[in-house]
């Protein structure tokens, strides 16, 4: 019997990946055991742990692949900053709605990605603070905002963004509601960093 040619580690944890969220996308997060992914594979379960100690570690890597660039695709850097602030925040609403209601997976993996506290979340959570900085930061060299702390503001506006972001909050909602209330959470930043020294 011939054997197979050996793959990159890099390939073979891609297909892993991409059997893991297929696998997902069937029959949800927690119906699916690292067996079953690596059955579907051919390969052992211990090849799959090799690349990925824990289901929630395999997780971790298949919302990276899909978080590592969702912040940085929506900029607008030819509006005024209040104006580029709703366009990031709708835009990723719609982008977070979007997921929802195509892969409605992804809504039990935020579940048990917030309980297992994963590392994608918080770098995804990271890259909005920065796209939030940037524009906060734009804002104040405009001379619209007065802020002496364009990081630490960024932060307090991307905790109120929360209840118009956050997967586990916006799928009870409209979207016509969401859309509503993050215009309401911009006005609001928007007032108060043009009106603080925050």
């Amino acid at each position: 019997m011939a054997r197979r040619p050996r793959r990159k580690a890099e390939e073979t944890r891609e297909d892993i990946m991409s059997m893991a969220e297929q696998l997902f996308r069937q029959r949800g997060f927690v119906a699916v055991s690292i067996a079953d992914i690596a059955a579907s594979l051919d390969m052992s379960p211990a090849n799959v742990f090799k690349h990925f100690h824990s289901k929630t570690a395999l997780v971790d890597a298949i919302a990276e692949r899909h978080l590592s660039d969702v912040a940085d695709r929506f900029v607008a850097d030819d509006l005024p900053p209040r104006e580029q602030l709703l366009r990031f925040v709708l835009r990723l609403l719609d982008s977070h709605l979007e997921d929802i209601q195509k892969n409605p997976y992804i809504f039990e993996m935020v579940l048990v990605s917030i309980e297992a506290k994963i590392e994608a979340g918080r770098r995804y959570r990271e890259k909005v603070i920065q796209k939030l900085e940037a524009i906060i930061r734009e804002g104040v060299a405009e001379g619209r905002y007065h802020c002496a702390d364009p990081a630490r503001a960024a932060k307090t506006v991307a905790d109120v963004l929360a209840g118009v972001l956050h997967p586990v909050l916006i799928v009870k909602d409209d979207k016509e509601t969401l859309v509503e209330r993050a215009r309401q959470i911009v006005d609001f930043a928007d007032a108060a960093l043009q009106n603080s020294t925050c």
